[in-house]
This record gives C-alpha cells, structure tokens and sequence, in this order.
C-alpha cells in the first residue's frame, strides 16, 4: 500500500506542478520589469494613433524617456518605456 500511495503524490506533484511551470514559460516574452541598465520599464496602453501614451510616458518621466517596445493591436497602442536619468 505505501508504495501505490507515494506513486500517487509523486504523480500529484507532478500534475500540479505542470500547470505552473506552463504559467512561468508564458511569462518569458514579456518585457523585462528593468532593463540592463537598471532602469525599471513602464506599460502603457491608448488607442492607437492618439498622442496619449507619449503623453502619459513624458508626464510620469518628467520629460523625456527611451522607447523599449511599441505594438499596435486591434485599435489598441502598447507603449513600453523606460524614463532616461536626470
């Protein structure tokens, strides 16, 4: 019997442990929360072809900032930035 019941909680273990290693996997293609520099990056979302998310980077940096990624999706701009130093 104890060998059916460890074999069980290894396979319990184990079927737990795949849903979570495929949330982590998911994970890798999104941006970095600092880049290499040790700046830390910020997301931002408008719609597309408005003005606002260079508005809301450029107000919360206090002026200006690095573009580390930009994407246009459904109507939707997602700006990743990054505020320069002082």
């Amino acid at each position: 019997m104890k060998r059916s019941l460890s074999s069980f909680a290894r396979g319990a273990c184990a079927a737990l442990a795949l849903p979570a290693i495929a949330m982590l996997s998911s994970c890798s293609s999104s941006a970095p929360l600092f880049l290499s520099d040790g700046r830390p990056t910020t997301l931002v979302q408008c719609p597309a072809g408005s003005d606002s998310c260079s508005q809301q980077a450029s107000a919360a940096c206090g002026g200006a900032f690095d573009v580390v990624r930009q994407s246009r999706d459904n109507g939707t701009l997602s700006l990743i930035y990054a505020c320069r130093a002082k």
